[in-house]
C-alpha cells in the first residue's frame, strides 16, 4: 500500500493527473501487502513520473537502431563520445552531457553496445527528460559508459524481489548455463514495461516467457538447466534526483531574484544650483 506522510493518500492520489502506466503503477503498489512510504505527495509524483520515463526511454532506446554488441566491438558517434580501449565511450571535453546522451536515441545507427550499458543509457535519458538540460548538465558531468559505470549522482537501490517489481524498473534474467563461446548471453538486464513486456537490448521487447526462450538459445549444447528471472530488482533513488532537482531551481530562482533586484531603478538626486553663497 501507499502511504503519503501528513495528507489523506487517497485524496492526494486523486488529485495528480496520472498517465495510464502511473495508475497501473499506483494500483499494483496500493494492492501489495508492502507499505510504500512518500515524505510529500510531490515525492510520489516524481517516482510516478521517472517511472514512466524510464519507460519511455526504453522504448525509444529500442527504437532507436543502436545495435547490440560485445565490448571489442562497440562503437559510438566520434562527436560525442571517445571510445576507450575497454570498448567504453568517454564524454568529449566541450560536450553537454545532455546532448551526448540525445544523440544516442537521434543517430543510433552509430551505436553499439551491450545491455548493461543500455540499461545506464536509458537512465540517463529517463532523469534528463524529467529533470530537464539545466540540472542534468550540472549534476552529471564526464560521463563514462561501459557496464555499469554510471554517475555518482545515478544512486542505485537493489531489492531482492521480483514479483515486487513495477513499470521502470530493472530486473535480470539469467541463463546459468550459457554457452561458454559466448559469455555475452549468460544473462540480460531488462527494463519492466507495461504488463508482462520487457526491454532487454539485443533481445528486444518481449514478454517473460520470450526472453527466456531467446537466452534458452544460447545455453551449452545439450543442456537442459533453463534461463530464468531472477530476484534481483534495481531502480534510482528517486528521491535523492527529486532533490537534486529542486535544490537547483531553488538556486536558480534565487540568483533570478538577486538579478531583478539588481536591475531596479536607483533614485537620481538632482541638484540644481549651488549650494554655496552668502549668509
Amino acid at each position: 500500500m501507499i502511504v503519503i506522510s501528513g495528507v489523506n493518500t487517497e485524496q492526494a492520489i486523486q488529485q495528480m493527473p496520472l498517465s495510464a502506466l502511473e495508475k497501473e503503477i499506483v494500483r499494483d503498489k496500493q494492492m501489495s501487502p508492502v507499505v510504500y512510504r512518500f515524505d510529500s505527495p510531490e515525492a510520489l509524483r516524481f517516482e510516478l513520473a521517472m517511472r514512466q520515463s524510464i519507460v519511455n526511454a526504453a522504448k525509444a532506446l529500442h527504437d532507436s537502431d543502436a545495435s547490440f554488441a560485445i565490448f571489442e566491438k562497440s562503437r559510438s558517434n566520434s562527436q560525442y563520445w571517445t571510445r576507450t580501449s575497454s570498448g567504453g565511450f568517454q564524454l568529449n571535453n566541450g560536450v553537454r552531457p545532455s546532448d551526448a546522451i540525445r544523440d544516442i536515441f537521434t543517430n543510433g545507427k552509430q551505436y553499439a553496445f551491450e545491455c548493461a550499458t543500455a540499461i545506464v543509457i536509458t537512465w540517463y535519458k529517463a532523469i534528463l527528460d524529467v529533470i530537464g538540460d539545466d540540472a542534468f548538465n550540472l549534476y552529471f558531468t564526464n560521463l563514462y559508459l561501459r557496464d555499469w559505470n554510471h554517475d555518482s549522482d545515478l544512486w542505485l537501490i537493489s531489492t531482492h524481489d521480483s514479483k515486487e517489481s513495477f513499470p521502470g524498473d530493472v530486473l535480470y534474467f539469467k541463463n546459468p548455463d550459457h554457452n561458454v563461446n559466448t559469455p555475452e548471453w549468460q544473462g540480460e538486464n531488462v527494463v519492466k514495461l507495461n504488463g508482462n513486456l520487457f526491454f532487454g537490448h539485443g533481445v528486444g521487447i518481449e514478454t517473460g516467457e520470450d526472453m527466456i526462450t531467446a537466452l534458452n538459445k544460447a545455453r551449452e549444447p545439450g543442456s537442459t538447466t533453463p534461463a530464468y528471472l531472477s530476484d534481483l530488482v534495481v531502480f534510482p533513488n528517486f528521491e535523492y534526483l527529486r532533490r537534486l532537482s529542486v535544490r537547483l531551481h531553488a538556486e536558480l530562482n534565487r540568483r533570478a531574484r538577486e538579478k531583478k533586484a539588481s536591475r531596479q531603478e536607483v533614485p537620481i538626486i538632482a541638484v540644481i544650483g549651488s549650494q554655496k553663497g552668502a549668509r
